[in-house]
């Protein structure tokens, strides 16, 4: 959302236009280097495909674009507030104590910028002896985005601090920050001989206090990766700008931000809107049946958006009117639309399933053909809530459409309904890798809401390229903080400990499972599904190979499990996601949800006890 209007006098008129004018220079590019990615995607595409010539330096320059947009990406997101956050504890605090956890969230994000900036200038200098295989440049091309986007994340954090307007506040954050960075650097002879200790004092305590005083989850993971090196180990903080970097840098990757993109396109094309009609027409008649329209319509979008809050924003505008109608309460529609937000989190091309892959090194074609069975199965799970719910339902006043009006908005459907179909087909097939299919997918989109459809919309192209920039640009870092965290807490030894300790676990495959389940709901609530994923996925997938537990089975597990806690009350995210979309108070939905979570769990403990459900097709 835009920056917060200012008073126009002094220092903070002065300040608020200078702010809006980088904000908007640096949307621009971002926005214009969204657009170039796609179309060197594309041309890459119709290269190998269709000219049977394939441009060999296609894939590098993309890279190189896609760390410049991440990093532009970051900076907007700090700047209009969107990076991943607890707000659990923030949203429950008087409102001074609020005021001073807000400052304190970007005094913290300052503190780490200062401290890793000059290093990320120095790594990007080291990097101009490196040149590129395909197109020969100095790979300082592509570094020199890393202190580019922390320079200008310092500026956007500076300029929230002035938007906060309370002196006050912000004055006591600067001294909270600056005391506690000074009392942990006095510590540090002290610090260094408790060796293991460490790790509770950085990655719990550091970590925990980060978060729960609501400071972003990317820059939480980057102060105690920061600290954790520098006060208790020896090595150069170029290594943590060099794993940055590396996580970040992922080629598939590549697809987060394009299948962002793709999402809002099916919304604002209307191809959603045909999804849902035809839908609607469909089962809108039986009781319960917008409800069950609901499941479906995300089971179907998230085929073909990556991004959970991009398909709730697609169907609930559509939807939740018509729902209140016909006296729905709008507490169980939110709720409803929070439990299919954690039961779709496995269909392809969902983000998470992405990082996985890239982070582990499973096969992002198997986890692709694991992910739609598990989510029809917790699925059914809430069918069976809204059968029980809605079994008295009163549809007199309900028209049942005839079969030929179903068939004739089946038809208009048919294009879009193809799509997440024509998606996971060429990826599982191994015709296409998913950044293809990607674009492929937005030049389908593109061409059906110009002549299919009759619908697009030019002039919201620049805020939705703006939009995915700054989502791309939060999942990203919080990537590439998290694998600089996870590298961290493997070179301490603290993974072989960790699989020491999970082996032990009585009652071998199952009993490692459940501790997953309970694990990953919990992490899943507080640190949110993609930092959770990046943080302990290397670390205990591994495990699960030697425990006998399927790679594509445990996936499955830990991202519904993840799920569970992301949009679960009261601490999860994902949950008042959906009530901001819908409009809804949070406290309405309180009421409704445990039931569907309910569904949920039963589900999650069917795909974990039935390994069929996950790794049948592969």
């Amino acid at each position: 959302m835009p920056a917060p209007d200012l008073p126009a006098s002094g220092l903070t008129a002065a300040a608020h236009r200078i702010e809006q004018t980088v904000g908007r220079i640096v949307e621009a590019v971002a926005a214009i280097v969204l657009v170039a990615e796609i179309l060197i995607l594309g041309a890459g595409v119709i290269a190998r495909y269709v000219l049977h010539a394939p441009l060999v330096w296609s894939d590098e320059l993309a890279s190189i674009l896609f760390l410049w947009l991440s990093m532009l990406g970051a900076a907007i997101a700090l700047r209009r507030g969107e990076h991943m956050r607890m707000t659990g504890v923030v949203a429950r605090v008087s409102p001074a104590v609020r005021a001073l956890l807000e400052a304190v969230a970007t005094t913290a994000a300052i503190a780490f910028l200062l401290l890793i900036l000059p290093h990320a200038l120095d790594y990007a200098s080291e990097e101009r002896f490196i040149v590129t295989p395909a197109l020969e440049i100095a790979s300082a091309w592509r570094a020199a985005a890393i202190p580019t986007g922390i320079a200008l994340m310092l500026l956007a954090a500076v300029f929230r601090l002035v938007r906060l307007h309370a002196l006050k506040p912000v004055l006591l954050a600067i001294a909270l920050t600056a005391a506690l960075l000074m009392v942990f650097w006095l510590a540090g002879p002290v610090l260094k001989p408790l060796g293991r200790l460490n790790l509770v004092v950085f990655f719990v305590g550091v970590v925990g206090l980060n978060v729960f005083a609501g400071v972003p989850i990317a820059f939480a993971f980057a102060l105690a990766t920061f600290g954790y090196l520098g006060l208790t180990t020896s090595t150069p903080m170029l290594v943590m700008v060099g794993r940055l970097d590396e996580g970040m840098s992922h080629l598939v990757l590549l697809a987060v931000p394009l299948f962002i993109f793709l999402g809002a396109l099916i919304g604002m094309t209307g191809m959603a809107a045909a999804m849902i009609q035809w839908l609607s027409a469909l089962l809108g008649h039986v009781r319960g049946g917008l409800s069950y329209v609901l499941i479906g319509a995300m089971y179907l979008v998230s085929g073909i958006s990556g991004s959970k809050i991009a398909d709730m924003a697609a169907i609930a505008p559509v939807l939740f009117p018509e729902m209140q109608a016909r006296g729905a309460k709008p507490g169980d529609l939110v709720a409803l639309l929070a439990a299919t937000g954690a039961q779709t989190e496995t269909i392809p091309p969902s983000i998470v399933l992405i990082t996985i892959g890239s982070v582990t090194g499973v096969s992002i074609a198997a986890l692709f053909t694991g992910g739609m069975l598990p989510a029809l199965v917790l699925g059914l799970g809430l069918c069976s809530v809204v059968w029980w719910r809605y079994r008295n339902e009163d549809l007199s006043h309900v028209r049942r459409p005839t079969w030929r009006e179903v068939g004739r908005l089946g038809l208009v459907a048919l294009p879009a309904i193809a799509l997440p179909f024509v998606i996971r087909l060429a990826v599982v097939e191994g015709v296409a890798t998913a950044t293809e299919v990607s674009t492929i997918g937005i030049a389908y989109s593109v061409i059906a809401g110009l002549l299919i459809y009759r619908q697009f919309d030019w002039r919201r192209l620049p805020a939705m390229l703006v939009e995915t920039a700054a989502l791309t640009g939060a999942i990203v870092f919080i990537i590439g903080c998290a694998t600089a965290m996870a590298w961290g807490l493997t070179q301490s030894g603290f993974s072989q400990k960790l699989a020491e300790l999970m082996a032990a676990i009585p009652g071998g495959a199952w009993g490692f499972l459940a501790v997953s389940i309970v694990t990953f709901i919990i992490l899943g609530s507080i640190l949110e599904g993609i930092p959770a994923i990046v943080l302990f996925g290397p670390l205990l997938f591994p495990i699960a190979r030697q425990a006998g537990v399927h790679e594509v089975h445990y996936a499955m597990v830990v991202i519904f499990a993840m799920g569970i806690g992301l949009f679960a009350p009261p601490f999860g995210v994902g949950y008042y996601g959906a009530c901001a979309i819908s409009k809804i108070n949070p406290d309405e939905g309180l009421r409704y949800i445990w039931g569907y979570v309910l569904a949920l769990l039963l589900g999650l403990v069917a795909v974990a006890a039935i390994p069929w459900f996950s790794i049948g097709f592969l």
